[in-house]
């Protein structure tokens, strides 16, 4: 734990000390409030604060979302308005805007987001996600209707534009999760007008449509065969990777060379899907790429460390994570004749390759990281010919024939 005085440089400056997953940076000022910077650079104002005699930790928001000034203000509010340990400072009280109060009135737009979006954006990684769909689909075919007014034939009707529009099944369940979602913590924050969530109703579309590619030997060989002729010189050490791991695109793009442990041969994926820390044994096949990754940058040495930069598959123009790899993986899947192959269907290809060897389920969950079994069912697909050989197993003798 390290404490110092917390300034808006001081906090754009914090960095995770050693190889921890994350450090919290405690306000000399502010008794309890503290920043709490993750090992990928997110960094989180939190305050601890005695509720009833017990110690809680209260998230206040991402460092970017929200100021030093406020986080401050909200500490001291949550620790009784006397909290300052030094060098008191006038910052005011919260007061929320009148503008942005919840009325009865509401419309969808207002609280999605004046209400909805400032709050997940406090805790939630993938808000941005939440925030394309109420742009793109809410605000613009819902964002007029009085929200506490909506009915369940208005959310029905909705879901059939979407359809007719041409949006998949999957889509449009997204939709109504996230508005399933607003709604109840409309119930649970008691807003005016707000007494029963209407979605409770709505059921989510069947999708039969969850596009599950897995390739063939063949068709793997051919990919790396292409990927090899890429203009993109790390796309081929990228696409290894993530067949050898079965990790997520990101999180592959996102690797650092501290998280790999050369004692254990095993791989450190510190921020997952889940929020857990996951770790993947690292094959020979791994193993020897990880090595030219380190040889092939090693010949690049620059100022920021013995590799040049602390990612594995950093983009050699800016020592940085890639954005995005889509022009160059599209170019390659063209040209392999796998058009509509996607990144992610490597990772269901592991999981193809590793059941089809007759590994576990249970094998497979722990790999792909799987919080649930029910997930990884999905998987639970044989190859032909060991479906032959698992009937023959059942060969009882027939006594009458000769």
């Amino acid at each position: 734990m390290a404490k110092l005085t917390l300034s808006d440089d001081t906090v754009a400056s914090l960095r995770v000390n050693g190889a921890q997953a994350h450090t919290e940076f405690f306000d000399a000022d502010v008794p309890g409030l503290f920043v709490d910077v993750q090992r990928g650079g997110r960094k989180t104002f939190r305050v601890r604060h005695s509720v009833a005699g017990r110690i809680k930790v209260k998230t206040l928001g991402d460092t970017v979302q929200i100021s030093l000034a406020k986080a401050r203000a909200i500490a001291v509010e949550l620790r009784g308005g006397n909290a300052w340990r030094s060098n008191p400072l006038p910052f005011p009280s919260i007061v929320v805007d009148a503008a942005a109060a919840p009325t009865p009135d509401m419309t969808l737009r207002e609280f999605f987001l004046d209400h909805y979006l400032p709050y997940v954006k406090s805790y939630k990684r993938s808000w941005t996600t939440d925030e394309c769909m109420i742009r793109v689909h809410l605000v613009r075919r819902l964002g007029r209707f009085v929200m506490a007014q909506m009915k369940p034939p208005a959310i029905a009707q909705f879901v059939v534009q979407m359809r007719e529009a041409g949006y998949a099944a999957g889509t449009c369940n997204r939709a109504l999760v996230l508005i399933r979602y607003g709604f109840s913590l409309a119930v649970r924050w008691e807003f005016p007008g707000f007494l029963l969530n209407p979605m409770r109703d709505i059921r989510n579309l069947r999708d039969d449509n969850k596009r599950e590619r897995f390739l063939s030997d063949a068709e793997l060989h051919q990919l790396i065969k292409i990927v090899a002729e890429s203009d993109n010189t790390v796309l081929m050490h990228i696409v290894l990777f993530l067949t050898y791991t079965g990790a997520r695109k990101r999180e592959v793009l996102d690797a650092r060379w501290d998280d790999v442990n050369w004692d254990s041969l095993s791989w450190r994926i510190p921020i997952t899907k889940s929020g857990k820390v996951r770790h993947i044994p690292l094959s020979k096949g791994a193993q020897r790429l990880l090595l030219e990754r380190r040889n092939a940058q090693n010949t690049k040495k620059v100022a920021l460390g013995d590799l040049g930069t602390p990612f594995i598959f950093a983009n050699p123009k800016t020592l940085r994570p890639f954005v995005s790899v889509y022009y160059s993986w599209d170019t390659v899947r063209k040209k392999s004749g796998l058009a509509g192959l996607r990144m992610h269907d490597l990772r269901h290809s592991f999981a193809s390759f590793l059941v089809n060897a007759g590994r576990s389920l249970y094998e497979v969950q722990e790999l792909l990281g799987h919080a649930d079994i029910r997930t990884t069912s999905r998987y639970a697909h044989l190859s032909r010919e060991r479906l032959n050989a698992a009937v023959e197993v059942i060969a009882p003798e027939v006594p009458w024939r000769k």
